[in-house]
Order: structure tokens, then C-alpha cells, then sequence
């Protein structure tokens, strides 16, 4: 059963139209990134799979329960963790868990452990006796992040956890969000690429409140990505152009200029063929080769190829 399904979900906002017939299936015990750039429809979507909005047209299901508008019963086995956090900065990190512990009817001493464990879990217990408000940001987003565990829910909601932290902070955040995968499903909204690539099991592109594509980081690759062939001479390659532009199974000849070197980066359609077949050609052209590479693009061309709705090049 999938731990979160959306059919045709669709919330408009006057004549604006933020989320347009989304259609989504999210497995369970998975990290599910939720990737889109800034204004695509990414909170409106949690916040409609939360039932803290209600949608247009559509329906959703979180762990198997149908959302509405009042559903205290789904709410008890579900976290969420907004782009901004905000705390009561003058409890310390141990008072707001117990506070939150509180707030989910937890028994005194049920509460008391947990908040002890999830301190450990975020690496916050030697600051667990400090007031909130003499935390760093990591710490914060680190709270967060344990307040919305302390019900030890089955589907949990990250948006953009890690969209402000330096790189230390990402990484504590990062590397707590893996730790949850053995426990809970995450659905971590962002716009954070190397995040995805690093923490998730598979993605969905949204763009303009329209779901683009759903996929593995590894499945874009190999369903979208070219592999280019980047060399660097120490002549002039401008004769060779013609040379490679006749092969049937070269789609793109670029002329780069790498570190005041002459160069060239070759897309192939089949990248076997350009395998065995490029180093003959150099050779007889008679150029002196520096660096002959094969590359990949990253995931960051693939999204700006997808956004952009050039999947065909």
C-alpha cells in the first residue's frame, strides 16, 4: 500500500491555479523527494496532503486514511516540519519537547524518554538545558526535527529542510533524515538538488503546480541525460568539426575553450559506437590530444531541462 496517494489533486486560489490535477503514488518506508523550483506548488501540496487546506478538486490518502478537513485521527501518526521552525526561544530544547510531548497526550514518563531520545537522535543533548533562543540555525532546524518525531509517526512531512543552513547544518540534517528512513516514510519537499541526489530513493518534479515527471535520481539519468565526450587540445580543432558532424551517431559538435585551451565537447547518440569510434578519429586528425573525458550531466541540467521543457536534446 502506498504510503501517500494523490488523485488528481488540485487547489486554485481565485484565478490562480497553484496546483493543477496532481496524480502521485509515494511508497512506504522511502525517502520521497518532492523537487520544484520556488512558487511551483511544493507547500501547497503538503499542506493539502496534511488536511491543513482543502483542495479544489482531487482527493489524497496519507497511510492508508482518506484526508478531510478534520482529521484528528490521521494528524496523530503524522509529522510535519515547516520551512521555518519557530520556537518559544525562551524554553530550553528539553522544555520544548516535553511541551510537544505534551500537546500528543503522551503519559509523564512515556514523554520524558522520548524527549531524551530524540535530544540524542539530533546530537542536541549537551544543549538540551539552553534556551532555544540562543540556538544556530542548524540546532533550530535539528529541534524542529525532533518535535515533529516525538509521535513517532508513520508519514512524515519536510518542507524545505535544510533551504537557509550552511553546509554543516545541511549535513547534520541530511544525515539525520537517512537515520528516519528504517522507521517512517519521508516526503521532503525542496529545491536543493545535491539534497535529493544525496538522501532520496526516488523523486517528482513539479513545475507551475503540474506534476513533470516521477523517477529515481539514476532513472533521469539514463532516461534524460545525454553523455558528451569533452576533449582539450593543443591545436585549433576547428577542422576536425566538419570531421565529427558527418558521423551518423554524433548529435552535437561544441567548440569550448577550457582553462585558454582549445577544446570540444561531442553529445552522442550512441555512446557505444562513439566509444570505439572517437579515438580513431582523433587520431587521424592528427591533433595533439591534452584530455579525453566522458561525462554525465548532473541532475541540475536534467531539472533545468525539464522545467525548461527541453527533454528532447
Amino acid at each position: 500500500m502506498a504510503a501517500i496517494k494523490c488523485e488528481n489533486l488540485t487547489k486554485k486560489y481565485g484565478n490562480v491555479t497553484a496546483l493543477d490535477g496532481l496524480t502521485l503514488e509515494v511508497p512506504g518506508r522511502t525517502i520521497f523527494g518532492f523537487l520544484g523550483p520556488n512558487g511551483a506548488g511544493k507547500t501547497t501540496t503538503v499542506k493539502l496532503l496534511m488536511g491543513m487546506s482543502r483542495p479544489t478538486a482531487g482527493r489524497a490518502w496519507v497511510d492508508g486514511e482518506e484526508v478531510a478537513a478534520d482529521t484528528p485521527e490521521l494528524r496523530s501518526h503524522i509529522g510535519y516540519l515547516p520551512d521555518v521552525p519557530n520556537f518559544y526561544n525562551w524554553m530550553t530544547g528539553a522544555e520544548f519537547l516535553r511541551f510537544v510531548g505534551e500537546l500528543h497526550h503522551l503519559p509523564e514518563a512515556e514523554n520524558k524518554k522520548r524527549s531524551e531520545e530524540l535530544l540524542a537522535l539530533a546530537d542536541l543533548k549537551k544543549s538540551a538545558r539552553r534556551k532555544v533562543g540562543g540556538y544556530s540555525r542548524g540546532m533550530k532546524q535539528r529541534l524542529g526535527m525532533a518535535q515533529a518525531l516525538m509521535n513517532r509517526p508513520r508519514v512524515l512531512f519536510l518542507d524545505e529542510p535544510c533551504s537557509a543552513l550552511d553546509p554543516m547544518g545541511r549535513r547534520d540534517v541530511l544525515n539525520l533524515i537517512l537515520k528516519l528512513k528504517e522507521t517512517t516514510t519521508v516526503f521532503m519537499s525542496t529545491h536543493i538538488l545535491s539534497d535529493v541526489e544525496r538522501v532520496c530513493d526516488s523523486l517528482a518534479v513539479i513545475n507551475k503546480g503540474k506534476l513533470v515527471t516521477t523517477s529515481t535520481v539514476s532513472g533521469l539519468h539514463s532516461r534524460f541525460a545525454l553523455s558528451s565526450f569533452e576533449m582539450e587540445f593543443e591545436d585549433d580543432p576547428a577542422k576536425f568539426v566538419p570531421v565529427l558532424e558527418a558521423q551518423p551517431w554524433i548529435k552535437k559538435v561544441e567548440k569550448l575553450e577550457i582553462n585558454h585551451t582549445p577544446g570540444l565537447r561531442v553529445q552522442a547518440g550512441d555512446v557505444a559506437q562513439a566509444k570505439h569510434s572517437l579515438p580513431q578519429l582523433i587520431a587521424q586528425s592528427g591533433l595533439g590530444l591534452i584530455r579525453y573525458e566522458l561525462t554525465m550531466p548532473s541532475l541540475e541540467d536534467i531539472f533545468v531541462k525539464l522545467v525548461e521543457g527541453d527533454t528532447k536534446s
